[in-house]
Parts: C-alpha cells; sequence; structure tokens
C-alpha cells in the first residue's frame, strides 16, 4: 500500500475520526483530507499538522463532487455522522441529511471516482434491543432509534455498491468507544458529573444496563487492520472491548479512579431509543483479521482521566 495514497476522512476533527488521522499519520500517510461540519467535532484538541482540513457538510452534494474531482482520493474513511442518538430522536431529518444522504453522496462519489476502499464507522444501534447475548454479526437487525436506521442503511447501500458496482467497502459497528477527546456520551458524562460533585451523582436509568466498552486506541486498531487486510472486503464487523459491564459496576470503576465514594441515585427511567443490553461478540473480527482488544476498562479509565484532567475537561 502506497504511503502517498489520498486519502479522505469525513467528520475528522471528531473524536474517533481524530484519532483515526493520528494513526494513519504515525503509519506514514500524510497526504490526507478531512470533511467536517463541526457540528459534533471539538477541533481545539483534534487537528494534525499532516492532515488537510476543509469545512463542508457531506449532504452537500455539488461541494462533495468538487472535493473528489479536486482530489483524486484513493481511500475514503467515511466516519463523520451525528452519533448522538437523542438528538436524533429530536431531530430527525438532521439525522437523516447527515448518516443517510450522507452516506449516499460519499458512495456515490466513490463509484464515480474509482475509490480503491471505503471503510464505513457502523454502530451498534442497528441491532436493536438484543435477541441474544453478545450480539454477534448474523443476529437480527431492528434498530430502535433513527440514528441506528440510517447506519442500517449506510451499511446496506455500501454492502450492495459492494456486489453491483465491486466497490470494496467494509463497515465497522462501534460499540461505545471511549477515550481522550471524547467530549459527551454515558462515560465521559459520568466523569464529569464525579468530577464537579463527588458526594452524590444521578444516573439515568437503572444502573443495571450493559454496555461492552473499547478504548479509542483499539477501536482504531480495528480500523486499520481493516483498512489493510483484503479480506475485510465485503464485510461487517463488530468492534468492541469483548467485556460487558454495567452501568453500577462503571460507576464503581469511575469512583475508584476519581478516588471517591459518592451517593448514587438511579432515575429508572432513561431516553427513548435506550438498549438495555448492548454486549458484542468480537469472534469473527479475531478470527478473519486476527483483531485483539490491548486496553481493558480499568487501564483505559485511568489514561481517559489523566487527559481530562492535563486538558482542563475535568
Amino acid at each position: 500500500m502506497n504511503k502517498k495514497s489520498r486519502i479522505l476522512i469525513t467528520g475528522g476533527c471528531g473524536f474517533i475520526p481524530s484519532h483515526m488521522i493520528d494513526r494513519l499519520v504515525e503509519e506514514g500517510f500524510k497526504n490526507i483530507l478531512s470533511i467536517d461540519n463541526m457540528m459534533g467535532a471539538d477541533n481545539k484538541f483534534s487537528k494534525n499538522d499532516s492532515c488537510e482540513y476543509k469545512y463542508g457538510d457531506i449532504s452537500n452534494y455539488k461541494f462533495l463532487e468538487t472535493i473528489f474531482q479536486d482530489e483524486n482520493f484513493d481511500y475514503v474513511f467515511h466516519l463523520g455522522a451525528n452519533a448522538n442518538v437523542p438528538f436524533s430522536n429530536k431531530f430527525p431529518e438532521i439525522d437523516f441529511d447527515s448518516n443517510a444522504l450522507g452516506t449516499f453522496n460519499i458512495l456515490n462519489l466513490c463509484i464515480k471516482h474509482n475509490i480503491k476502499k471505503v471503510l464505513f464507522a457502523s454502530t451498534a444501534a442497528v441491532y436493536g434491543e438484543p435477541l441474544y447475548t453478545p450480539m454477534d454479526e448474523k443476529h437480527e437487525l431492528l434498530p430502535r432509534s433513527n440514528y441506528g436506521v440510517t447506519k442500517l442503511y449506510g451499511e446496506k447501500l455500501g454492502l450492495a455498491y459492494e456486489k453491483t458496482y465491486d466497490l470494496d467497502f467494509t463497515a465497522i459497528r462501534i460499540f461505545n468507544t471511549y477515550g481522550p477527546r471524547q467530549s459527551r456520551y454515558v462515560l465521559y458524562d459520568l466523569i464529569k458529573k464525579l468530577n464537579a460533585n463527588n458526594e452524590k451523582l444521578e444516573v439515568l436509568g437503572t444502573g443495571e444496563q450493559i454496555r461492552d466498552y473499547s478504548y479509542v486506541s483499539d477501536t482504531i486498531e480495528a480500523f486499520f487492520i481493516a483498512f489493510t487486510n483484503p479480506k475485510s472486503r465485503g464485510k461487517v464487523y463488530n468492534v468492541s472491548g469483548g467485556k460487558q459491564t454495567s452501568i453500577k459496576q462503571l460507576v464503581a470503576k469511575i469512583s475508584k479512579a476519581l478516588e471517591i465514594n459518592p451517593k448514587i441515585n438511579y432515575t429508572n427511567e432513561s431516553w427513548k431509543g435506550d438498549i438495555s443490553n448492548m454486549t458484542a461478540s468480537i469472534n469473527f473480527i479475531k478470527d478473519d483479521l486476527g483483531f485483539e482488544p490491548k486496553v481493558d476498562l480499568d487501564k483505559g479509565l485511568k489514561l481517559s482521566i489523566k487527559w481530562f484532567k492535563e486538558n482542563n475537561l475535568i
């Protein structure tokens, strides 16, 4: 694989995509362009000097078409999206434009311009409420949120184009990635709340909700392996830490890492579209590509909290 290849990353100022840019640069790829509309981004910490950044919206086909014509990309990491489930339920039209229409535009331009490979960031939300756990890639897909539906559309379209137009496409279903640069979602929100008030904490739900957390470097490793291994073509992979953790257990681990002992109040109610158990089987990506998570939750929490403190986020 030529390290001078031109690479497009959508959403490059966001949490996961910014780490993807850093990893590519570390591997010797420095001819990278990011497109971001900055809706969910925080570019205070995210920009890499070896990457070029452009402001723009992937739902704008004419804008994208000009970029593709001018830049002559070889590879595309389509990681940009609205990933906020409550927001997607409140503003479905924005979610559709970003996640469905934007992906439609990207994939059609990838075909038109003979892109060598497309990596697509999908989500555990495509599964909906589990029929069994851990969920493998053969699990029925019954998303409960606008977000899950729009990401499933991206998966299905990419896989259809792989068959119809010979597009090299791979989707990665992300399960609860966390780490430095994260600016929202349950793990960071809990850390921020506990740091602000170490005596008491209110938590949505019962605390029995199950999640499967992946430290950001492990998630990025999965994308990079899929990028460089031709066996990934036309496939969909779960990516997670491979270990279930309840919200109560997570709160206890965060409290331990912060060296506090707060009083916890669970509301017993959560936001619409919340899933009770999101635990992944990662056997397929392990067996097919040799992926193996390296950072467990205890270590990942310590690394995350250290970074949040150093950057005055908590």
